[in-house]
């Protein structure tokens, strides 16, 4: 009989069951990737209002053999245990970004493979390397950003979470020892599920679900998994049946479509935020601004006007007049971060509260400012052999200008990996240094000086070692 399953579906479902990876590239950037997001969870529990979201959904529920959630006390169901995760390691956008037509923050997906793979464990069913982790990150990373490469989610409303739920879903259920069709299964389940709209991103309604998204992405990804290994039918054409399939319905009759092979390309490409939580259009602007900060700081009253040339992109999402209510509205928008920037020569998490964003100067300086669209940063930023994501930034005051500050790729892109790489150590230190203490912090701090080590690590010595 033939099988009448939409291509897309099929190729997922391949590439996680029988594709191996063959990068040392890869797995060398997903070993600094996945502690880079453990170190942002675990700054993430500073904020209460991260932090009153963890545990279970209901109080006084008890899991045996559960999965843990790093930096808690917290044991719980896979599912709930993914949310904490993903909720703690996005909740500052400091985590890792993928940007094309599609954006987004691929290591949103461990959430759900690292609970899984502790609960698998736990439950004795088997025991997980995390080299094997690695893979799984590796393939999860591979399907969020090559359907995002080709793919414009954002332009017909939905959220890019969108591709957190289908990368989980794919992982998860051959993590679990799902079968060809138990994936596909799962995966059309997860393609024609509801979907997260933008409207928690852009104004007038920015909010903090931008910040738990990612984890109930993730978390559902995994219940779907579950829902597979159940035997739950999946749905042959539920990208294109016509009328009805996801194409017709939410994607204006456009097709779906993979630009390249599901290979690592992803992961060895990946960006990092190594240093500033700002949203990844941003973060040129940043250091652009930083620098001006170093000249022009005790003159920046007398500033009449400031020019930000951008990218496409960074003008549909983050380019923002008027107030801002809360710190979700703060970390994206671009003018916020810019006049954050250039006033303190810095930008942490801390700027995006309400105690520092009553600073008068800072809405003074965003009422001067005037955003351009760069149409060479704009090409740029989809051509497949650069994909920059450029800014510059130019002060002009009554009788001069200052330079024309221009940065066209962050520190976090694959174009600086050695000037990043130490960096992206010394971030994950600082922010290990926050929770932990004595020899559970120098045994934390030791993971990310050997690859070698740390992939022979199991699952379980992992997430027993980074728990509370």
């Amino acid at each position: 009989m033939q099988d009448k399953t939409d291509k897309i579906i099929r190729e997922i479902a391949d590439y996680v069951l029988n594709s191996k990876i063959e990068s040392d590239e890869a797995y060398k950037i997903a070993h600094y990737n996945v502690l880079d997001a453990l170190g942002c969870g675990i700054f993430a529990l500073q904020f209460p209002a991260c932090t009153k979201l963890l545990g279970p959904i209901v109080p006084n529920i008890k899991i045996e053999n559960g999965a843990r959630v790093p930096g808690t006390d917290y044991i719980l169901d896979p599912v709930t245990a993914a949310f904490n995760i993903g909720c703690t390691i996005r909740w500052l956008d400091y985590n890792d970004t993928w940007l094309a037509e599609e954006w987004g923050h691929p290591s949103d997906n461990f959430g759900g493979i690292l609970a899984l793979a502790d609960y698998i464990s736990q439950q004795n069913e088997r025991s997980f390397t995390m080299k094997e982790v690695l893979t799984l990150m590796i393939k999860a990373h591979e399907i969020q950003g090559i359907l995002a490469l080709s793919n414009s989610f954002n332009r017909v409303g939905i959220d890019h979470v969108i591709l957190v739920k289908i990368a989980t879903t794919a992982v998860a259920t051959k993590m679990l020892g799902g079968t060809d069709k138990q994936i596909m299964n799962a995966i059309s389940n997860a393609w024609i599920d509801g979907h997260s709209l933008r409207t928690y991103r852009h104004a007038p309604n920015t909010g903090s679900r931008k910040s738990w998204a990612a984890g109930d992405a993730t978390s559902r990804g995994v219940y779907l998994a579950l829902m597979a290994m159940k035997g739950e039918m999946g749905y042959e054409t539920a990208l294109s049946a016509p009328k009805w399939g996801f194409e017709d319905v939410l994607f204006k009759s456009n097709k779906i479509t993979l630009e390249r092979p599901l290979t690592s390309y992803v992961m060895e490409n990946i960006l990092f935020k190594i240093s500033f939580p700002a949203e990844f259009h941003a973060q040129s602007a940043v250091e652009a601004a930083i620098i001006l900060n170093k000249k022009h700081c005790s003159a920046l009253s007398e500033v009449e006007k400031i020019v930000i040339y951008t990218q496409e992109p960074a003008i549909r999402i983050i380019d923002k007049k008027g107030p801002l209510k809360n710190p979700a509205d703060r970390d994206h928008c671009l003018q916020y971060m810019v006049a954050a920037s250039l006033l303190k020569g810095d930008l942490k998490a801390e700027y995006y509260e309400d105690d520092f964003a009553e600073n008068p100067l800072i809405d003074s300086l965003r009422e001067k400012m005037v955003v351009l669209e760069d149409k060479a940063y704009s090409k740029s930023y989809l051509d497949p052999n650069e994909r920059s994501i450029a800014n510059a930034v130019q002060l002009i005051f009554k009788d001069y200008k200052s330079e024309k500050v221009e940065v066209l790729y962050p520190i976090g892109h694959k174009n600086r990996r050695n000037e990043g790489i130490p960096e992206l150590i010394k971030k994950y230190n600082t922010n290990i240094k926050r929770h932990y203490q004595g020899e559970k912090l120098k045994n934390i701090l030791d993971l990310i000086q050997s690859y070698d080590q740390f992939s022979k690590m199991s699952i379980t010595d992992f997430m027993q070692l980074v728990a509370s």
